[in-house]
């Protein structure tokens, strides 16, 4: 059984949150997936004036989400994505979630289909501390964006940046913009040099478009 989630009372939004809210137009219509206690939610309609639908699988979170007073259904992404219609919102979103899916292609391609824009956030499994503890110690590495052990992890499909822009190729996506971000939140524009980015970057950012649209 999930544990009950506490709403957090002045909490700084995380970078990628404040760097989706940019993304996003004014007023749009926006479906988040995977929304957890709805921090980015409310930042889109407090920042944004969004409106903003949300799916989360853990029914506690989901009533952290009502308790906030927004529009928020019990879902699984990997299963539940398919009712929804082609270009019902302007914007999909997952935030940190795509690495816990069970089917990360299934899942993108969808995003790309509900919503004229996708927008994709996710630890970079190529940060420089990850790779050194690989190297150094032999063992799945620990960290602020990956805080649980392997066994107790809900990440199934962990992925570098250049992982990711792989999928994104993969599934005909073209990319408008992304971003990656060092341990300090300064944003790495990662169109400049997807390397450095993949090396320097604990998380990312990807703004899709379909090439079919």
């Amino acid at each position: 059984m999930d544990k009950p989630v506490t709403i957090p009372v002045n909490e700084a939004p995380r970078a990628d949150h404040l760097l989706i809210a940019d993304l996003v137009a004014a007023g749009a219509r926006v479906l988040d997936v995977g929304c957890g206690d709805g921090a980015l939610l409310q930042l889109l309609s407090d920042r944004r004036g969004v409106d903003g639908r949300g799916i989360e699988l853990s029914r506690e979170r989901v009533n952290a989400c009502v308790a906030r007073g927004l529009s928020v259904i019990q879902g699984d992404a990997d299963r539940d994505l398919q009712h929804y219609p082609d270009r019902a919102f302007d914007y999909a979103v997952l935030s940190l979630t795509i690495q816990a899916t069970r089917q990360p292609e299934a899942v993108l391609r969808h995003l790309l289909r509900i919503g004229r824009r996708a927008i994709v956030s996710f630890p970079n499994f190529g940060h420089w501390r990850i790779r050194s503890q690989l190297l150094f110690h032999g063992r799945m590495p620990i960290t602020e964006n990956l805080p649980e052990t392997w066994y107790a992890s809900p990440n199934a499909h962990l992925c570098t940046i250049k992982d990711f822009a792989d999928l994104v190729r993969h599934v005909n996506a073209e990319v408008e913009d992304a971003v990656a971000f060092n341990s300090y939140g300064q944003q790495l524009p990662i169109k400049r040099s997807i390397s450095l980015q993949n090396l320097f970057g604990e998380k990312a950012v990807f703004l899709l478009r379909d090439r079919g649209t």
